[in-house]
């Protein structure tokens, strides 16, 4: 199977970011996203009332919207790009009664009694997956990044996969499931891998090693299309990027920049270095997989593996080696303060972290935590 990538201006950007809808009183999760994706479309000048929106889609639940940039130069213009989106979507939710906020789940809304978009292929994938497809109650945000030659596309995935870790424990805000306390940092991490073909990508030495597996995937019957492959880095081949799925969803606009900044500044750095001769170190999947429920469990307090010879270290103190080391990267494109808010999520706490402070000052009441998250997206992460 011959699979063409189509290649990018290197470093190109684009980012997806999933919002729950809630009900403005009660923090419950409401299913109105066919009447939101009409209003946003009846407001557009170019649009029908029946029209997609070109940035503002459809995703499996119908508590959710999904903001989607286009092709973007720098983190700045991805967040501008979001912003419009977001502002968008609050001319039609903000009359109905409707709040939008964003984490790696609802902390309290039963995941069993959330409709499933009229879509074919979401009604395919809880056909086969069943109980576990029916608890998919999760949000994300996921960053595409332009690679300029297919060659570099396996090394640049492994290279990311290294620092899978990193960017679970910055984005880690599903510590609640269901109304109850999980334990970990990222319930959402270990839920999304249940499906098929979910979870840590495979790691190819070769572009035809990937193209076998993907035509062992066809022939087979567990997929249908290669989007139904759903790694947490993945390479996008129709769009010339590789994919960072890892996140959970992000509250606010200054840390979707700050994870984007960081995703690519990573993948500038890998790339610059294979244009160098060099090569990109990788680590044991056993290794990897490890990292990743470490990260899923402890958040920041993980104590990761770095290499494949077993060297370990908090992850807050190897993000802010990381952070200084990509500095030169993040000035060559033009995302240094974006970067730096790195640190600031470090400094204030991951989501996770912030809605058990909530949920203890307001004596374990999740709603409490809906309506603070709500705040944040509206003002900013100190709200």
């Amino acid at each position: 199977m011959q699979i063409d990538f189509a290649p990018s201006r290197q470093s190109t950007l684009g980012v997806e970011w999933e919002l729950a809808l809630v009900n403005a009183r009660t923090g419950e999760l409401v299913s109105v996203a066919n009447d939101v994706l009409k209003g946003v479309a009846a407001n557009h000048p170019d649009l029908n009332e029946d029209d997609e929106h070109p940035h503002i889609k459809r995703e499996l639940l119908l508590n959710t919207v999904e903001l989607v940039t286009g092709i973007c130069e720098t983190v700045k213009d991805a967040k501008e790009d979001l912003g419009r989106s977001l502002a968008a979507v609050r001319e039609v939710t903000d009359p109905m009664g409707v709040e939008v906020f964003c984490a790696g789940s609802h902390p309290f809304s039963p995941p069993l009694l959330q409709p499933v978009t009229d879509k074919e292929r979401y009604a395919k994938l809880i056909e086969r997956t069943q109980w576990w497809g029916r608890q998919m109650v999760i949000y994300g945000v996921h960053v595409h990044v332009g690679i300029d030659r297919r060659d570099k596309v396996l090394p640049i995935l492994d290279g990311l996969v290294n620092y899978f870790p990193h960017f679970q424990a910055l984005s880690a805000s599903s510590p609640y499931w269901a109304g109850e306390e999980t334990g970990y940092a990222s319930q959402r991490a270990l839920m999304f891998q249940q499906l098929p073909t979910a979870g840590l990508p495979f790691q190819f030495e070769t572009w035809e090693a990937y193209e076998s597996y993907v035509q062992d995937m066809f022939t087979t019957g567990v997929i249908d299309s290669t989007s139904e492959i759903r790694w947490d880095i993945r390479p996008v081949s129709n769009l010339g990027t590789i994919e960072m799925r890892i996140c959970d969803g992000l509250a606010t606009l200054e840390e979707v920049g700050a994870i984007a900044a960081l995703t690519q500044c990573l993948v500038d750095e890998f790339s610059s270095t294979l244009d160098a001769g060099g090569s990109i170190p990788t680590m044991p999947p056993w290794h990897v997989q490890e990292n990743k429920w470490r990260a899923a469990r402890y958040g920041m307090e993980a104590i990761i593996i770095l290499d494949a010879e077993g060297n370990e270290q908090l992850v807050t103190e190897h993000l802010a080696e990381t952070v200084a080391r990509l500095e030169p990267v993040a000035e060559k494109l033009g995302c240094s303060e974006e970067l730096a808010d790195v640190l600031k999520i470090v400094e204030r706490g991951a989501s996770y972290q912030r809605q058990r402070r909530v949920a203890a000052e307001h004596n374990g009441d999740l709603q409490a935590v809906v309506m603070d998250l709500v705040q944040q997206m509206r003002k900013g992460p100190d709200a």
